[in-house]
């Protein structure tokens, strides 16, 4: 199998919260812990976890700020994700946001880049990977993608 996504939520559980963050993203990380934490040791007992990407994320990175209640609103400008195994360097920490953790401050890294990136590890080019639409071809990344190699083993 090439490629597969484990999705956790839905409509009604999601991580889409902007209220109640505590008790929510509690509930829904109590859910997850432990099925990853099992994933990850299963894929390493097995050897394959050299050779398998694993990456989560969100839909987006979250401001210090919400305007309603206690959750927190959308910010396109921090966004925290990790990845593990497939090629990327263990225990490593890979950019920051400023203290509020509102906008990123060291190796800001654009979505292009993160594209290119995970492409590469999947051993694909970016640059390489188009299809045609509109009369001429296109791309993930349009040519702007970098491959960020500093989070590589």
């Amino acid at each position: 199998v090439r490629c597969i996504q484990i999705y956790h939520g839905g409509y009604e559980t999601n991580w889409d919260h902007h209220a109640n963050l505590a008790k929510q993203h509690r509930e829904l990380c109590g859910e997850t812990d432990q099925p990853i934490a099992g994933l990850l040791t299963d894929l390493k007992r097995r050897g394959l976890l050299d050779s398998t990407l694993v990456i989560w994320g969100g839909e987006f990175g979250r401001l210090p700020v919400s305007q309603d209640n206690n959750g927190r609103d959308h910010n396109p400008h921090g966004f925290t994700m990790w990845m593990a195994g497939g090629g990327v360097k263990a225990g490593f920490s890979y950019g920051e946001t400023d203290e509020l953790g509102y906008r990123a401050v060291s190796n800001p890294t654009h979505v292009r880049d993160l594209h290119a990136t995970i492409l590469h590890l999947m051993g694909l080019d970016h640059e390489r990977l188009t299809f045609p639409f509109g009369g001429r071809d296109q791309s993930l990344t349009n040519g702007l993608g970098r491959v960020v190699h500093e989070i590589m083993a």
